[in-house]
């Protein structure tokens, strides 16, 4: 169903700023929380003395301590000490690979003798102080590859997103894609256009006449186990559109961080990524505003499409030309997945 050996993220640092977090990951109940020094790690949600979650204990001097009768865990999956009792001869837990980056919390919630932190998604703007981001995160009751479907073929955007990033011209040019690799790329011009709502107040954000006619672009860019980054914008028109220089164009990655939850629901982690005035906190608040009410208006279709299917599971899907991206995307995935089977 999904890939295991594969960094997701789990959370972002202000979900365990104070106290642990439970969280499901791919089929997995796991804690995560910061031990000595506050370094991240992520155990099973199972307390070894009588299964209690221990998410719904705290974190006393990097040690997990339960919060049903104290029991205290090491990061390692070992027990540490109990009040009055002798516990160290417990099995430890299951641990998992657990790193801190880009401004997330990432987990391997597969083999972790395969973890290795080189296999991170690059993110290059996430450090680099030119570009600001904003984002959240939402819960979605729909299976992780509906996602991807939803992201790597914008032509949706036309009838669901029609008062914001929609617009007719969506319907007339036919994305290109291609494989590369395990990456999957979709690219859709735009020229001669005006800008829809959220790219209009964009360009107001920017400094540009947001009444202008633009060439607008979406690269969308699927990269495993269900990471979507797509470049998008707008640039005055007959200015080399993506390769326009800056001061004609406004641009950002809208940044799709998708984690398995189970089989039929995620966390999903959005966010743009902008390199134009990243100092900018309210327009940084105001583009976040936005971008959740255009991601807002996909889980009610997401959410729907995930019940047709529960109700219906043996009904095949059909495949227009736009969907190659997320066609490919699967069968990327469907790859993996049958490689870890047969390494089983």
């Amino acid at each position: 169903m999904f890939p295991k050996n594969a960094w997701y993220v789990a959370c972002t640092p202000d979900e365990i700023a104070t106290r642990p977090l439970g969280r499901t990951v791919c089929n997995e109940r796991l804690v995560v929380f910061r031990g000595p020094e506050g370094k991240v790690a992520a155990l099973e949600d199972w307390c070894p003395h009588r299964g209690a979650p221990l998410s719904l204990g705290a974190v006393v001097d990097g040690k997990l301590v339960c919060g049903y009768h104290g029991l205290e865990m090491g990061c390692d999956g070992k027990t540490v000490a109990m009040p009055g009792q002798r516990v160290r001869g417990f099995a430890p837990l299951r641990s998992y690979p657990a790193v801190e980056r880009h401004g997330y919390v990432w987990v391997w919630p597969g083999d972790a003798a395969q973890a290795d932190a080189a296999k991170l998604p690059h993110l290059p703007w996430a450090d680099d102080p030119a570009w600001t981001f904003g984002g959240g995160m939402f819960h979605v009751r729909c299976d992780y590859r509906l996602m991807i479907d939803n992201l790597m073929d914008l032509t949706h955007e036309k009838y669901v997103h029609a008062t914001s990033i929609g617009q007719p011209e969506l319907d007339e040019i036919v994305p290109q894609s291609a494989v590369e690799g395990d990456t999957v790329v979709t690219r859709r011009e735009i020229p001669g256009v005006k800008a829809p709502p959220f790219w209009a107040a964009a360009m107001r954000g920017n400094g540009l006449d947001d009444s202008a006619t633009v060439d607008r672009w979406q690269r969308c860019r699927f990269v495993p186990p269900a990471n979507v980054l797509i470049d998008v914008g707008v640039a005055l028109a007959g200015q080399g559109g993506f390769d326009a220089p800056a001061a004609v164009k406004t641009s950002g990655i809208v940044v799709d961080l998708i984690t398995p939850e189970t089989e039929t629901s995620i966390w999903y982690f959005w966010g743009l990524a902008r390199n134009f005035k990243p100092e900018d906190a309210a327009l940084t608040a105001q583009i976040r505003e936005a971008q959740s009410k255009v991601f807002q208006e996909d889980l009610e279709m997401l959410e729907s499409q995930q019940r047709n299917h529960s109700a219906q599971p043996e009904r095949a899907l059909l495949s227009l030309n736009t969907d190659y991206g997320g066609v490919q995307a699967r069968k990327v995935v469907q790859r993996l997945v049958e490689q870890e089977r047969a390494a089983r």
